[in-house]
């Protein structure tokens, strides 16, 4: 008999199957009643949708895997490319960007699940502006407008539409029109992260209000990325984007964040439970065989179990996802790797580094390329401090920035800061300058700190948000997504013309031409020293 006679004479799924296939490892599900009533009468009719902003990274995997389970249990499946979205964040996308970035998320989407074995035919693929634009929804967001209030809306969006001092009006209106996509898409229920838990409630709010039903939501727990955090576009070393060649996904997930014996916020796990033991309903541990060979785990508790327990090493569990991310990875890259989708990846998210500078000769001939998110800035911890054995007015310092060896740095503070005050503190550094000898220690980055303007001189070190991370990137507001140089080129003085622009505000926050400094957590500062230069 051939696998698909056998499959096409295996029993439908009843609806307790199907209610187990498509809640399994969701975090929270609002109206569990109603879903378990729809797939008593029908197939449930579900849609997911993305916004077209950031290149999809391999989290995307975690959606995919559910919607693979979705089709199993029979449901009919719109997967939305929410491109007027993507401008109304915040402006996260130019508009003469979104055809482009939405025909790369097309692409890539539809890729990532070819990898996983998912077939297109059974899938609904819709962009917003399809529909978003006609003189019906327009005029229900009208009509939205008028019941919703600010409180509610800023409220709706706050973990999903980007904060700023000033928000848009466009981001207060971006939770209505998610909730009426549920209405035009014409579905029973909604899938997305726990983060979008309050755009969720927000439509079962407001949707009745407008003589529409109140929608089924389903939601997926925030897996942690390669740092320990959420996995972010913006974070480059918290990601693997699905392009990334494989000695760059082997880079990535060797400094990825596993303590031994450590499940908590460990993104090398959470990927292996929530899209690896999915797909194949197993995983295997690979090592050598003086450290007990190959193990096959069927079920995720025992592979966590053991990493608890310090019987799977980190080494051996990286390694082994590894290998299966580059089989998922592969037919994608393979696919992209035709002329048509470089030119269009390039198109889509061109990259700010190697824009092309203005004619030498031509007003305002400084290059465009000049941008904060050419600068490799990160978190580092102070692990220790000594004074240089050769210059009195020097630091040598180990400083802990997410590798898996601390970097050293030499850094002129002796008459400054007291040694007791760097020792395990967190620190900004600039992790690519080139690295060069200061009185025969070789310095591998630079501490940024503010300065007085006035004498006496007095210099503090900038100020990570508290409860960040060794390693955890610091961009420039708007600069989010720009690749840093690996190493900066001293003829070029990139860095000496970006830290002109450098100024500590009047509340004491580290900006760039009045763009701050933040990490995931929030802003850069330092103590004291309002006014103040950085260097």
């Amino acid at each position: 008999m051939q696998p698909m006679e056998a499959a096409a004479m295996e029993p439908a799924p009843g609806p307790q199957e199907k209610y187990h296939l498509i809640t399994r490892n969701l975090q929270e599900v609002l109206g569990e009643d109603k879903l378990m009533a729809v797939l008593k009468e029908r197939e449930l009719k579900i849609y997911w949708g993305t916004a077209t902003t950031g290149k999809p990274h391999v989290a995307y995997f975690v959606p995919m895997s559910k919607i693979a389970d979705f089709l199993k249990a029979g449901c009919e499946v719109t997967i939305l490319f929410a491109d007027l979205h993507a401008y109304l964040d915040n402006m996260k996308a130019p508009w003469e960007l979104l055809e482009l970035r939405t025909r790369y998320y097309e692409n890539v989407i539809k890729a990532m699940l070819e990898s996983i074995g998912v077939p297109l035919e059974k899938l609904k693929f819709v962009r917003g502006t399809d529909y978003q634009l006609s003189k019906e929804y327009t005029l229900d967001v009208y009509r939205l407008s008028s019941v919703v209030t600010q409180h509610d809306a800023k409220k709706a969006g706050a973990e999903v539409v980007k904060q700023v001092e000033h928000p848009l009006l466009s981001g207060l209106l971006y939770p209505g029109l998610q909730a009426l996509d549920e209405e035009y898409l014409k579905v029973d229920a909604q899938f997305g992260g726990v983060d979008q838990r309050k755009i969720f409630t927000f439509a079962e709010k407001y949707l009745p209000s407008l003589g529409y039903a109140k929608r089924v939501h389903l939601m997926n727990p925030m897996v942690p990325g390669l740092t320990g955090s959420k996995m972010s576009s913006s974070e480059e070393d918290s990601k693997i984007d699905l392009l990334d060649r494989k000695e760059d996904v082997k880079k990535k997930l060797k400094k990825a964040f596993c303590e031994p014996g450590n499940v908590e916020n460990n993104g090398v796990l959470s990927f292996i439970k929530h899209v690896l033991f999915p797909l194949k309903s197993e995983f295997v541990i690979l090592r050598e065989e003086k450290w007990g060979g190959n193990k096959t785990y069927t079920a995720y508790e025992a592979l966590e179990k053991d990493f608890a327990e310090q019987v799977v090493h980190p080494g051996d569990l990286k390694n082994s996802v590894e290998v299966a991310l580059n089989k998922l990875l592969d037919p994608i890259r393979e696919k992209f790797n035709s002329p048509e989708l470089k030119k269009l990846t390039n198109a889509a998210y061109p990259n700010p580094s190697k824009a092309k500078p203005a004619e030498k000769g031509t007003k305002n001939s400084e290059p465009e390329n000049v941008v904060p998110s050419r600068l490799d800035i990160r978190v580092g911890k102070v692990i220790s401090v000594e004074k240089h054995p050769d210059a009195d007015s020097l630091y040598v310092e180990k400083i802990d920035v997410g590798e898996p060896e601390p970097r050293t740095v030499v850094s002129g503070l002796v008459q400054f800061v007291p040694k007791e005050q760097l020792q395990d503190r967190l620190v900004v550094l600039l992790c690519n300058l080139k690295p060069q000898k200061m009185r025969g220690v070789e310095s591998q980055g630079m501490v940024l700190c503010a300065s007085s303007v006035g004498e006496p001189r007095q210099v503090e070190p900038l100020d990570p948000p508290a409860g960040c991370c060794a390693g955890e990137r610091v961009y420039v507001e708007g600069y989010e997504g720009g690749e840093p140089d690996d190493e900066l080129k001293p003829k070029k003085k990139v860095f000496e013309k970006l830290q002109a622009d450098f100024r500590v505000s009047e509340d004491c926050v580290a900006q760039w031409k009045q763009r701050n400094f933040l990490t995931k957590l929030g802003r850069v500062s330092c103590k004291s020293l309002k006014g103040g230069s950085i260097s």
